[in-house]
């Protein structure tokens, strides 16, 4: 399912507009992105939990040359699926 696909999803089920059901989507990316890089976490009880890992810095190697490169420590986001869509998937 792609971006379009969830909007007229969502628009159906909620009765209301496409367009209503986009900026909702937006205004939800939007609030988990924020909260994300405050260093926060989302939770939706039963859905699931959004929140920021730390990748520290390591040693890799290019696979085309086998030489050793410096991979520099980063943030990822991260989700975690909450129990009652585990039990559901």
């Amino acid at each position: 399912m792609n971006k379009a696909e969830l909007i007229t999803k969502m628009a159906d089920d909620a009765g209301v507009t496409k367009s209503q059901a986009n900026d909702a989507l937006d205004s939800f990316v939007e609030a988990v992105t924020k909260t994300l890089k405050g260093g926060g976490k989302v939770t939706l009880v039963g859905f699931g939990t959004f929140s920021v890992s730390k990748r520290a810095a390591r040693n890799g190697r290019n696979p085309q040359t086998g030489a050793v490169i410096k991979i520099k420590a980063k943030k990822v986001a991260k989700f975690k699926a909450g129990k009652e869509l585990s039990a559901k998937i």
